[in-house]
Parts: structure tokens; sequence; C-alpha cells
């Protein structure tokens, strides 16, 4: 399974972003959409996974959750937008994560990209960063993966070019 891992678009959607959609088997997006039309674009090349970030309105709300958790091959996953980081875990993650931890936690909002163990809970942690133009991120990334089974290889990062 190949992933194309996004966040923080703020309703921005290009060829640039679109020609990485293009050859994965689905798209996650972790929050931050600004509008469906992000999402529709990106549709039209692979199925679409995402949260709804703290931008985002009524219509991405009720189109996605705050929370996404799901199987992927044989790995547990977990997206939400504001989710921290290991050792710093947001409160609204905090004690569910400790009780059932997912082997991948994925989460956008800070847009810096990040991609850590965390040892303890035994996960992987994924932030992409922003590839939008919003934001104080000076570089535009996401990130690409596969799931094959229970392990996450091939991780590369996206970088898109300055905003």
């Amino acid at each position: 399974m190949k992933i194309l891992l996004l966040s923080d678009t703020h309703n921005h959607m290009d060829d640039t972003i679109l020609k990485y959609a293009k050859g994965v088997d689905e798209i996650w997006h972790a929050g931050d959409m600004g509008d469906l039309s992000v999402t529709d674009a990106l549709a039209e090349h692979a199925p679409v996974r995402g949260v709804y970030g703290n931008i985002d309105g009524d219509l991405v709300r009720r189109e996605f959750p705050e929370h996404l958790r799901f199987m992927c091959e044989g790995v547990s996953v977990w997206i939400t937008h504001i989710g921290g980081y290991p050792g710093r875990y947001n409160i609204r993650v905090r004690d569910e994560i400790r009780r059932n931890p997912p082997k991948l936690f994925i989460c956008g909002h800070s847009h810096i990209l990040k991609v850590m163990n965390d040892k303890k809970l035994g996960l992987l942690h994924m932030n992409p960063g922003a590839c939008g133009k919003q934001g104080f991120h000076q570089m535009r990334t996401m990130l690409r993966f596969s799931i094959e089974g229970e392990n996450i290889k091939d991780l590369a990062v996206v970088e898109l070019g300055k905003k």
C-alpha cells in the first residue's frame, strides 16, 4: 500500500501536489484542508482518508472526523490534527494514546515536518509538515511511504518548494 501523507493545505492545491498524488494507493490528509475542493482534487487520483483541523468549517467537519483510527494492512493507524509528539502529546489524545497506542500516529497542525519513534509506546509518529502556503513554515512538505503487512517502509520526504 503506497501512501501520500499531507496536512495543512489551507485551501491550497496545485499541480505539484497532484503530481505526487498519482501512483499512490491512498492519500491521507491530517487536517486543515480549508475546503472540500482540496480533497475533491486529491480524490481524482486515489481514495482519500482524512480528519478535520482547527481551521476547517462545517462542511469539512461533516465530511471528515476529528480522529480517525483504522487498520492499513497489519498496521493500526490513528490520524488526528492536533496530537503533539512523543514526550509532548496533546491533552486531547494523551490518555487514549497511553491506554491504546496505535503503531502509526499521525498529526498535522504544527507545520513542522517530524518523524520520530516513541520507544516507550512502541509507535511511529509522523507529521508531514504543511503543503499549503499559509503559516510560518518556509518549505512546503509532504511524506510518502509504504505499508506492507506490519511494516512501514520506503519513507521519503517530499519538498514542494518555498511557499
